[in-house]
């Protein structure tokens, strides 16, 4: 399993969320790329990083703080946050990013995601499929999740499979940033179902035994690092026993 800390970023400070609210934020007093330094000496492969100025207004993107915060840590870098055209993904891998988030332009404009999937390759590109539950279904999010879709996520992954996606980030809304713990039953039924994809649990991560427990290819830790509930090196032993 690869752990993916995650460094959320407004106006180039590092915070986080409750629940996707950007009224109910915690800003922490590090740097992101002093933290993203800390982690890589921790012995992170990966981060995470979410523009959260990006997500609400693509021209307000922080480009140029992703590139340091890259050159800084040499860390692999996933990250998103208001993608909405080829320019977009382009912008982010010149300055480093090794993979982009697509999220709410997947639902919108499928057509324009599939053809940057074709054109980048499935290696750059992750899809994130945000959930929330409805009637014991879950169905995609959409607008820095201020809007559900009628999208079931089964027919959205098998879609999106079916133009050649490899990498998913899939959220439970209602766990992330509380640290109330995983949903694994959901993890375990996307696992089943769509073995051919390398998928990354995202939300509620608070105890060891959560990535213990986690069989997902991969898992997003914020609030639990920045809170102190446990290091990233115990993190990284724990998903290596």
């Amino acid at each position: 399993m690869i752990i993916y800390p995650s460094i959320d970023l407004i106006d180039g400070k590092c915070v986080r969320l409750y629940k996707g609210a950007f009224a109910q934020k915690t800003i922490y007093e590090t740097t992101p790329v002093n933290i993203a330094k800390s982690y890589k000496a921790d012995g992170a492969e990966w981060i995470h990083i979410v523009d959260l100025d990006g997500a609400k207004n693509p021209e307000n993107r922080q480009v140029n703080l992703i590139k340091n915060i890259i050159n800084a840590s040499g860390l692999k870098i996933q990250t998103g946050g208001g993608i909405r055209n080829f320019d977009d993904v382009q912008t982010l891998i010149d300055a480093g990013a090794s993979r982009v988030v697509i999220g709410s332009m997947a639902v919108k404009n499928p057509d324009l995601i599939k053809d940057i999937i074709s054109k980048f390759g499935a290696n750059y590109i992750c899809l994130a499929a945000d959930v929330t539950k409805q009637n014991n279904i879950y169905k995609i999010s959409i607008s820095g999740w201020q809007e559900s879709s009628t999208i079931h996520i089964n027919d959205f992954l098998t879609d999106y499979q079916n133009a050649g996606i490899k990498h998913i980030l899939c959220t439970d809304i209602s766990k992330d940033g509380t640290m109330q713990g995983c949903n694994f039953e959901l993890y375990q039924d996307l696992i089943q179902k769509f073995p051919d994809l390398s998928i990354q649990a995202s939300g509620g991560v608070s105890t060891l035994q959560d990535l213990k427990t986690l069989t997902t290819d991969g898992v997003i830790i914020g609030k639990a690092l920045y809170e102190g509930a446990f290091t990233l090196c115990e993190a990284l032993e724990a998903v290596t026993c």
